[in-house]
């Protein structure tokens, strides 16, 4: 009989550790699917991530800052990049007054004034800005010029006006 004891402990204590191991295993499985899977994800958003930064260099090529041909060519004629857009901007917008429209936005405003809000330097020869007049609003086109005395002057080329919803 003693021996019959031992014997069912000695399957009884194999069939428990053949359960244990079948439970860890597929807990073990269940644990790596989902790291699987989270990697996975984390790859994607990782790849998304870089599409922003792709995309920005792509906005920053139509730059003055980022674009060497235009800093060279105002290099060649001593004048620094980073201060002539703020005199570009500077001048652009002190042209807004309350008053009159902003004489370089060949639209008049209707529901007020227009104001050149927001001014992009693309290159040593353009520039694109906003305008607004409170209700309606459009971007011009400009286009520039750097006197030898460092006057600076502006010629609306182009503009347009968003249609109101």
């Amino acid at each position: 009989m003693r021996n019959k004891i031992l014997m069912y402990l000695f399957i009884f204590s194999v069939l428990f550790t053949l359960f244990i191991y079948v439970n860890d295993k597929r807990i073990l499985d269940s644990k790596q699917d989902k790291i699987d899977r989270l990697e996975e994800k984390l790859a994607e958003v990782e790849a998304d991530a870089q599409i922003p930064s792709e995309v920005a260099e792509v906005e920053d090529y139509f730059n003055l800052e980022n674009n060497e041909d235009a800093i060279t060519y105002f290099e060649n004629k001593g004048i620094d990049t980073q201060d002539l857009i703020l005199k570009i901007e500077d001048a652009i917008i002190s042209q807004n007054s309350a008053e009159e429209d902003n004489p370089l936005v060949p639209q008049a405003g209707m529901e007020g004034k227009m104001r050149i809000n927001k001014i992009k330097v693309l290159n040593h020869k353009w520039i694109i800005a906003d305008f607004t007049d409170g209700t309606y609003w459009g971007e011009v086109f400009l286009s520039y010029e750097v006197a030898e005395d460092g006057e600076i002057r502006f010629y609306p080329e182009k503009s347009f006006l968003y249609p109101l919803y």
